[in-house]
């Protein structure tokens, strides 16, 4: 399945040697997250592997050592759906491993579409607190170590891992109610009926989350410019899209007679390979310096509003008004810091 046009290999092989850089990556099990960690060990990074612990995060690791024999992989049981286990592999970084420093935190991992729950431990819709609320609290956490990385090296980077669903939601803006502790058993956010190709509660719910991560790009950005000290402005803050790639995350939406016939044919026509779809997370993740400015999202060109194009280079795509509007970043911000239960100040 997908129309694979082959661009990575090209684009792989002009990226920059990293050699010592510390590179912490979530979801690496397949797709996008697993194209991202084995080219920076290619180029000479030392990669973080952050994933729940599973079978398949165990023969991913496996299998990266096999790809890249020479590659420094270092994996962590890091469970985005549980606040506790993100700080304890937290934790594990700064303390138990003794890392002083990191030069990038790519927030790749997400899931996409799933049923009206909320998360066990926490109380939080699962796919906002998986693609997004974990993440704010995984940089929050990690930024010292990024500061150092910034001072130690001139630069640092921060990747999010959007989607062109982030211009299809429902209301054509940010809204909180999707990031507040749901009441249990869930089912408060549209429920799990979809209404049409890419409509209904679960991908509006997935639409919100893509939202949030190029709105939470933009907010740290702005953040980061208004530091007061020059290792923080000198973070580049950046976050892409795969277009439409051919990885597992849409697996389970293979059901259904429209979703049946409909996701497959989307995928045939607009699909490209994993590592094509990963060019937007490497650009902002390793990319020279002067290649890339921070604030942008990088991934295909979307030919909107039908999105003729999901698949190609990755490119600059300009902004639409729903992920820069001051008041959604503001809002986020907040809300995130609530959720995660402590402060995320940028000095």
């Amino acid at each position: 399945m997908g129309n694979f046009i082959g661009r990575f290999d090209k684009f792989e092989k002009e990226l920059p040697n990293v050699d010592g850089k510390v590179f912490v990556i979530t979801g690496t099990t397949s797709g996008t997250g697993y194209s991202a960690a084995e080219a920076v060990a290619k180029h000479g990074g030392e990669v973080i592997l952050l994933n729940r612990s599973s079978p398949r995060s165990v023969s991913s690791y496996e299998k990266l050592k096999k790809e890249v024999a020479n590659g420094k992989f270092v994996p962590i049981d890091c469970d985005l759906q549980d606040f506790q286990s993100v700080k304890d592999a937290c934790t594990k970084i700064k303390s138990t491993l003794g890392y002083t420093e990191i030069y990038c935190l790519a927030n790749n991992a997400g899931i996409m579409a799933v049923d009206d729950t909320i998360t066990r431990s926490d109380g939080f819709e699962v796919q906002m607190q998986t693609n997004h609320l974990s993440h704010f609290l995984l940089t929050a956490e990690l930024f010292p170590l990024l500061v150092a990385g910034s001072k130690k090296y001139g630069d640092a980077r921060i990747v999010q891992h959007s989607s062109a669903g982030r211009l299809i939601t429902e209301h054509d803006t940010l809204e909180e109610k999707y990031f507040m502790k749901q009441p249990k058993g869930g089912q408060q956010l549209g429920g799990n009926e979809s209404h049409g190709f890419l409509k209904g509660g679960p991908h509006y719910r997935y639409q919100q989350t893509k939202l949030a991560n190029s709105v939470f790009n933009h907010a740290l950005h702005d953040k980061l410019q208004a530091s007061t000290q020059v290792e923080c402005r000198n973070i580049i803050a950046t976050c892409a899209h795969p277009g439409a790639s051919a990885t597992t995350l849409g697996d389970h939406l293979m059901v259904g007679f429209a979703t049946k016939i409909l996701f497959p044919l989307f995928m045939f026509v607009f699909a490209q390979s994993p590592a094509d779809g990963a060019m937007g997370l490497l650009r902002g993740m390793m990319d020279h310096k002067q290649n890339i400015k921070s604030g942008v999202l990088y991934g295909p060109a979307l030919t909107l509003p039908k999105f003729q194009r999901m698949s190609g280079l990755a490119v600059p795509n300009p902004p639409a008004p729903c992920e820069i509007d001051p008041k959604s970043k503001e809002m986020l911000w907040k809300v995130s810091e609530t959720a995660i239960g402590q402060k995320f100040s940028i000095p």
